[in-house]
């Protein structure tokens, strides 16, 4: 591929990622208001479909440090979203789960969600959307193994 075109079609690339992760991310401010933060909607999103997790598997899935997930768990625990629960066999270890506040209040903002995340993808006709998420998870992968490979090194 020609040097210019690389170059062009990555400036493309940068331009549209930052428009839309923006766009996408005050859209769904706009949805859950300034109760919770963006990221503690994705942790609630998180601890609803997996039933219940711990923070050190939080911090890996969502590539951050411990710390930044704490502050996110103890903002959600003070919210009355989430509970912290010992594991019986290894004290150590602590689930978090959501109360049964935070399953209603995640339930309502995720049927939002969905309905806005429905707005813009029936703009597309059924191979375009299967094409384009079929694209997007391979880029997942593709940063997934470059992250991994880093971390190797």
């Amino acid at each position: 591929m020609d040097e210019k075109l690389i170059e062009e079609l990555i400036n493309r690339y940068i331009n549209v990622s930052f428009s839309v992760t923006k766009s996408g991310e005050n859209l769904i401010k706009g949805i859950i208001g300034d109760f919770i933060t963006y990221d503690q909607q994705y942790t609630l999103r998180y601890i609803y479909l997996h039933k219940r997790c711990t923070s050190t598997e939080l911090a890996e899935v969502f590539q951050v440090k411990k710390s930044a997930i704490t502050a996110i768990i103890n903002r959600l625990t003070e919210k009355e979203l989430i509970k912290r629960t010992r594991d019986e066999s290894d004290r150590r270890v602590i689930y978090l789960t959501l109360t049964d506040k935070g399953i209603e209040y995640y339930s309502k903002a995720e049927k939002n969600i969905q309905n806005l995340v429905k707005t813009f993808i029936t703009s597309f006709d059924e191979q375009e959307i299967v094409s384009f998420i079929e694209t997007y998870e391979k880029l997942n992968n593709i940063l997934t193994n470059i992250k991994d490979c880093q971390l190797e090194e």
